[in-house]
């Protein structure tokens, strides 16, 4: 479980095809390796991956096909950041929300409107994920925990403060990228739950 709080961005350093998964190396800041021990779990743009060598600044992780088809970690190339977080702990400050790195689905950016300091998305909403999105509600956007804005038919908004924009990649985010979205679990149950009483209603 990790808490949607990200500590810092990672460089690709190379991406290497194999049969039917790849394997990606992550150069990743000195502090965050620090105790990792192989076998660990890291969330990779809010993707829960499993670190193949411990205590290396150089991270690698295999990536099978179920969960390239799936995220956004199928258009990944050497160069390219990541978001990183370390999963938590039972002394771990939940600053975020409880995010268990499993993508729901992915958005597309349609719109991105810079300010000094901050930043505002739209992205594009999955059409099988809109009935769990609501104002206000929590999301884990690349694996950072954010707050739903205007929801629209089909997108919804996003207001980054510049904390965010500065130590994610949404900092280098362009128009037509991809984003991993991971619903909360609550608004999944809490939908789930309406829907089944309205349908035994019904019946």
């Amino acid at each position: 479980m990790f808490t949607g709080i990200v500590s810092c961005k990672g460089h690709i350093q190379k991406v290497i095809q194999n049969k039917d998964f790849i394997s990606i190396v992550i150069k990743a800041p000195k502090s965050f390796s620090k105790n990792l021990v192989k076998g660990a779990s890291v969330a990779v743009n809010g993707v829960c991956l499993t670190v193949k060598k411990g205590k290396t600044d150089s991270l690698e992780f295999d990536v099978i096909e179920e969960t390239l088809k799936k995220t956004n970690l199928k258009d990944i190339s050497k160069a390219s950041k990541v978001n990183l977080e370390r999963s938590m702990t039972a002394n771990t400050e939940i600053g975020g929300h409880l995010v268990s790195g499993h993508i729901h689905g992915i958005g597309k950016v349609l719109k991105i409107i810079n300010r000094r300091k901050t930043k505002d998305l739209q992205i594009k909403i999955p059409t099988d994920l809109r009935e769990y999105f609501f104002y206000k509600g929590y999301i884990a956007l690349d694996g950072c925990s954010l707050t739903i804005g205007k929801v629209l038919k089909s997108s919804f908004y996003i207001h980054l403060i510049p904390e965010t924009v500065s130590t994610t990649t949404f900092k280098e985010i362009k128009k037509g990228d991809l984003i991993n979205i991971e619903i909360e679990q609550s608004t999944i149950n809490t939908v789930e739950t309406i829907k089944r009483i309205m349908f035994q209603k019904k019946a």
